[in-house]
């Protein structure tokens, strides 16, 4: 179906109303997992299962090699989370990648470790890109030298290279998903930081000289949205610490994605219903001003509140639309599409298209980590990742 104007308002106002009539459960109390009665009132339909992932920890990231090859990513939300880089195995079993040493953190060794991996993605040469925010237990300052991007060679499970980010980031930093485009004779990086206090940014690494810039910091197509809520499973998505009120989640710039000629970057809040849009020339530039950065960011209007992004051949944005267990699509023209939705789709996250059109996202049930439920983890392995059949290539 296509959503106009009214429908994503009424979808956001409806789901602020409901939130009202929820008991939210305190620290200790029982929080019973949403019915199966609830989640089958959506419309099923479209996508069927990939394959599932036997993870560890909440699986947030997916990236598929050309030649199949499965990886996720499990950030390191606490300290307990055993290991945040996985390769997902035939069987559904996800081993450390590339191995266990490389997933302990280690302070004193901050470029050889991995600490906190949200995303990761291929570049042309199927050569795996990961992102490390840099966080041994998912808040506080990033370790000195933690943040970075990790360029890992598949042939022979080895770390390549590794790219320092520490230029662009801030002791509030949480860097949260990426994209790589080496072509033409250029290789750049792109990064949201989604803030752990929902002030983001996005950063800008010449993959060439090592140069990271930091642009859109306190822009408002960055910053978390005051105001809203989301609502996935038919629940709002809150923290409560102590006897405190219950607090909605926050999150500055989440989802990225690549037009097919790279010249623009999309990218949207995790808490906001709007799609920005800004060109990647003027990211990198140095004789680019800050301030003219920001007059060149496009409002592309509402999406909906979503997750992951990613793009095809066609310049279409694929929308991971948490709130309605759905992916949605985002044509040239403006047009927002719900394509398929699905009840095991559950915080849809992370897209990764396939050579043979097959669109994957990832079911990360973020929502029901034990932050959101009163101490309750409802989180229930092996996670799901699901796939459906698109008319387009990868961008």
């Amino acid at each position: 179906m296509t959503l106009a104007r009214r429908d994503l308002l009424a979808a956001g106002i409806a789901g602020a109303g409901f939130a009202g009539t929820v008991a939210l459960a305190r620290p200790g109390e029982a929080v019973a997992a949403p019915s199966p009665e609830v989640a089958t009132r959506r419309a099923a339909g479209g996508l069927e299962l990939a394959f599932t992932a036997n993870a560890p920890s909440t699986p947030t990231g997916l990236a598929i090699s050309a030649g199949g090859r499965r990886f996720v990513m499990m950030p390191r939300f606490t300290a307990t989370v055993p290991y945040t880089l996985g390769e997902v195995l035939a069987d559904g079993e996800v081993r450390p990648y590339p191995d266990l040493p490389t997933n302990q953190p280690d302070p004193e060794n901050p470029q050889a470790r991995l600490f906190h991996v949200p995303n990761g993605v291929f570049d042309r040469d199927d050569t795996l890109w990961c992102l490390d925010a840099g966080l041994p237990d998912g808040s506080g300052p990033p370790v000195k030298g933690g943040a970075k991007l990790v360029q890992i060679d598949l042939s022979d499970n080895r770390i390549r290279r590794v790219v320092p980010l520490e230029a662009g980031i801030t002791p509030t930093s949480s860097l949260n998903d990426l994209r790589v485009d080496i072509r033409d004779g250029y290789a750049r990086a792109y990064i949201t930081d989604q803030g752990q206090d929902g002030e983001g940014a996005i950063l800008a690494v010449d993959l060439a000289s090592g140069r990271v810039v930091r642009r859109l910091a306190g822009h408002a197509s960055t910053k978390s949205q005051k105001g809203l809520l989301k609502i996935v499973e038919d629940r709002p998505v809150v923290q409560r610490k102590g006897e405190g009120p219950p607090r909605p989640v926050q999150g500055g710039a989440n989802g990225i994605a690549l037009s097919p000629d790279g010249r623009r970057l999309y990218y949207a809040p995790l808490i906001g219903r709007r799609l920005y849009a800004v060109e990647t020339a003027a990211l990198l530039d140095p004789e680019s001003s800050d301030a003219a950065v920001a007059a060149g960011v496009t409002d592309l209007g509402e999406k909906g509140m979503t997750g992951g992004l990613t793009t095809d051949s066609k310049d279409r944005v694929y929308l991971a639309m948490q709130e309605f267990n759905a992916v949605g699509r985002r044509d040239p023209d403006g047009t927002v599409t719900l394509i398929a939705s699905d009840p095991r789709l559950i915080w849809a996250d992370t897209f990764w298209i396939t050579p043979d059109r097959w669109l994957h996202i990832s079911s990360a049930q973020v929502n029901r980590r034990p932050e959101y439920n009163g101490g309750k983890d409802l989180q229930a392995p092996p996670y799901a990742i699901l796939r459906m059949r698109i008319d387009a290539d990868p961008a």
